[in-house]
């Protein structure tokens, strides 16, 4: 896959996510959108070089444009891990300076690197060299007591500087005492003026912004307002027909709107591919809870498929019978 393929699909791209973003998850946004960028969750750079677990790599080409998040911070095991990621066929590699767990910070890596920005720098020069697709990284604006104008502005002509040419940008500090990963999602106060001022400072770098976006409409009022790219994490997962379904048209200019209903029609073959190499239903279908929120029968899909998705045997068959459930294109206001 061209490299200006990846860059072009960032135009609007679905955020990684641990525990959420895995391959099943990216197979039904793919239902959603042919065009917007999807990511893994994070891998680490020790799990695949040191563990041997390239098991983590697996996905399908059916899913791309699709990237893969690594973690790390020892710029010859990054490398090695991108060469890896870049074997697999994964249209880009993108460096994690953002989660703030306690496990990232332990492993130092993620948001605890936005204080080593030259350490940065050298993972993304190394990484580089060993692949022919792009680097790309995603960072928060700061970490605890640093002043975010200061020091976004210093970090990201460091990895320019490398050869970094897309950034993603959590507009959020994350503090990595005294706030869980969860509270760091959602009480640091959001800073888009920063990015857009990061936009006019570094005019060639392509810039997405991530954090506290909702809703096409504001994706595309930062696209109107000079940014290069909108990042969507919890809303595109939680209401993928909200974010996801009219993406193509909307953010792409091609392409149209898609149902819940061809969604899960398309899901039903790669359903019936992974029952029967032995993978549960549940596994996949845990990421279609969310598919007909605010319409009628909605609470019968999402009951049917939670009780009944990891019994022995479950099947298409379930699936079909909870689809029976949901009344034909009468959405309401309010989540049935």
């Amino acid at each position: 896959m061209p490299m200006h393929t990846a860059a072009r699909a960032a135009r609007l791209s679905v955020a990684p996510m641990m525990d959420w973003t895995d391959r099943h998850c990216r197979m039904l946004h793919r239902q959603l959108t042919a065009e917007a960028l999807l990511y893994t969750e994070m891998v680490t750079s020790a799990a695949l070089v040191r563990g041997g677990a390239t098991h983590l790599l697996a996905h399908s080409p059916q899913e791309h444009p699709v990237a893969l998040q690594l973690g790390g911070s020892d710029p010859a095991e990054l490398a090695e891990a991108a060469r890896l990621g870049a074997e697999a066929g994964y249209a880009e590699i993108n460096l994690n300076v953002g989660c703030p767990s306690d496990r990232v910070q332990s492993g130092c890596f993620g948001a605890v690197l936005m204080e080593q920005p030259a350490l940065v720098a050298d993972c993304v020069k190394a990484m580089q060299r060993a692949v022919d697709i792009d680097v790309t990284v995603k960072c928060r604006i700061g970490v605890d007591d640093q002043d975010p104008e200061e020091v976004l502005p210093e970090f990201l002509a460091r990895i320019v500087g490398a050869g970094c040419e897309r950034v993603a940008i959590h507009a959020r500090k994350a503090w990595l005492h005294g706030l869980s990963p969860k509270e760091n999602r959602d009480i640091p106060p959001l800073d888009y003026d920063l990015v857009h001022r990061m936009k006019g400072l570094f005019p060639n770098l392509h810039i997405s912004v991530n954090g506290g976006i909702t809703t096409l409409e504001q994706a595309q009022a930062f696209l109107d307002g000079g940014l290069d790219g909108v990042m969507i994490g919890r809303e595109a997962y939680h209401n993928p027909m909200g974010v996801l379904a009219a993406a193509d048209p909307v953010i792409f200019g091609r392409g149209r709107t898609r149902t819940a209903e061809e969604a899960v029609a398309r899901m039903l073959p790669y359903i019936d591919a992974h029952v029967a190499d032995g993978g549960r239903l549940g596994q996949v279908t845990r990421h279609m809870l969310g598919l007909f929120n605010g319409r009628p029968g909605a609470r019968a899909w999402r009951r049917m498929l939670s009780e009944g998705a990891n019994r022995s045997g479950a099947g298409r068959a379930l699936v079909e019978e909870a689809l029976a459930q949901i009344q034909p294109n009468v959405p309401l206001a309010s989540t049935a």
